[in-house]
């Protein structure tokens, strides 16, 4: 059973672009989001899919250079570039990770994939309802559902946001959610904004270490010694499934 980790990416974006590019502690965004996904025990392979955009060549050429797996597909058609990327790279688990999440957790991401495993899911997730800080998001998803989506999904905004889909269709996937002890989903560790940015690298700048990761906890004691930390992006507009 293979398990690919599929990072949708791209640099066009409107609020924050090139993001993808931008530095912490003297290396990529990018870089640290497939370093990151290195330390997960589950993951058997890493691709970046990203759009066939022209200004996009920057990330093929980035990814040949690091020897990362590559899919280019549809801007706006996310479902399709997912469901073409776990095609090509014969995934049977698929983790959908974001290119603007520097603190993805490997052992979060492996509990999940574990739960969709041990209970036989279709779809396993650990925001519906949230628990966790936004930015440590973990969707994890068989290919035969990927295929359904892709297949039945007519809306735009299902096509454009991958999963909502299954989220939308709880009847058709069997799934479940995996939720942290305590609800900490008001804190936003996502990197959409420079306000983000701000916050990111003072985080990065206490706890990145060459050859070493943080996670969670590691974040969460550094907050709890300075919350002036998490009052930099807190005015920042959320994702809806944190409203």
């Amino acid at each position: 059973m293979k398990i690919v980790a599929i990072i949708q990416a791209r640099t066009g974006s409107t609020r924050f672009f090139n993001k993808t590019f931008v530095q912490l502690s003297e290396r990529p965004l990018i870089w640290h989001v497939v370093n990151r996904l290195k330390y997960s025990n589950e993951i058997n392979e890493i691709v970046l899919a990203t759009t066939t955009e022209q200004r996009d060549d920057s990330l093929q050429k980035w990814s040949i250079e690091e020897n990362i797996s590559l899919f280019r597909g549809s801007e706006d058609d996310v479902l399709s570039r997912f469901y073409e990327a776990a095609k090509l790279y014969n995934a049977d688990i698929i983790v959908r990770i974001t290119a603007d999440d520097p603190f993805k957790d490997p052992e979060i991401i492996d509990d999940v994939i574990k739960l969709l495993k041990e209970k036989n899911l279709d779809f396993s997730s650990n925001n519906y309802p949230a628990s966790f800080p936004e930015g440590l998001d973990t969707e994890v998803f068989t290919f035969a559902a990927l295929e359904e989506a892709h297949l039945n999904a007519n809306d735009s905004f299902d096509r454009e946001h991958v999963t909502q889909y299954f989220y939308r269709n709880p009847t058709k996937f069997k799934q479940e959610n995996y939720s942290n002890i305590k609800d900490i989903s008001h804190l936003r560790w996502t990197l959409d904004t420079e306000k983000d940015y701000e916050m990111v690298k003072i985080i990065y700048n206490h706890l990145y270490k060459d050859g070493l990761i943080f996670k969670m906890k590691d974040i969460l004691e550094l907050l709890e010694k300075y919350p002036e930390i998490s009052e930099i992006n807190k005015s920042v507009k959320r994702s809806d499934m944190y409203s």
